[in-house]
């Protein structure tokens, strides 16, 4: 999936210098994980509410790979792909 397919279904771009964020509150179950996770970049009290540059892209991603539901996705820069390629929360063991 591309970034111009993510905003047409409803995700919210987050720019930072070294990932950029995607967040889709309807695809959201609130599981806390990304508050939990860390909350220097994601802070329900802030505007904007995820901060890409407060940690670095590595914590970034590790934080968004617990999400369950695929509300949240990643794009380093200069590269193409975002992930995760599937909401973590339907992966079979």
């Amino acid at each position: 999936m591309n970034e111009s397919e993510l905003l047409a279904q409803g995700y919210r771009k987050y720019t930072g210098e070294n990932v950029d964020v995607y967040f889709n509150l309807s695809v959201c179950t609130h599981s806390g994980n990304c508050v939990r996770g860390n909350h220097a970049i994601f802070d329900m009290k802030r505007k904007p509410w995820i901060l890409p540059d407060a940690d670095s892209a590595e914590e970034v991603a590790r934080v968004i790979h617990t999400c369950p539901s695929g509300a949240l996705k990643y794009r380093l820069k200069g590269q193409e792909e975002i992930l995760p390629t599937f909401p973590l929360g339907n992966v079979k063991k």
